[in-house]
């Protein structure tokens, strides 16, 4: 497990999601003595709250996107080992009518019988 988190890919992730903490908790800090100045608002003090909040949530989705490769990778390995041995020779081409047959004409099917009954007398009505 520890090996797919030292993947290149991986290593990118973690810079980023590092990064993107230490960022996101100095802009709150930014903003939390933005807000102590004779001309600090309200907003800056929400961006205070805010901003180690979307701190927080990048953690979260590097948990998330953690969990998910994990699951994707042991999805893939059961997919390798399960997998059946397949016929790679080339089958004939085969028409696609070859399978269909048609129907002996002296045989009556009495539900399209009944429907084309059913057309005749809404074609009629029509007709009137």
């Amino acid at each position: 497990m520890v090996r797919g988190l030292l993947a290149p890919r991986w290593l990118l992730v973690h810079l980023l999601a590092i990064a993107a903490v230490v960022v996101c908790f100095r802009l709150g800090w930014w903003q939390w003595d933005r807000s102590q100045e004779s001309s600090g608002t309200l907003q800056n003090l929400g961006y205070a709250l805010q901003w180690p909040l979307f701190g927080l949530f990048v953690p979260f989705m590097y948990w998330r996107m953690w969990k998910l490769d994990k699951e994707r990778r042991a999805a893939e390995a059961s997919r390798i080992v399960d997998a059946p041995v397949v016929d790679d020779a080339p089958k004939p081409r085969r028409s696609p009518t070859e399978w269909r047959t048609a129907a002996p004409a002296d045989q009556v099917d009495d539900a399209m019988a009944e429907y084309n009954s059913y057309l005749a007398a809404l074609s009629a009505r029509d007709g009137e």
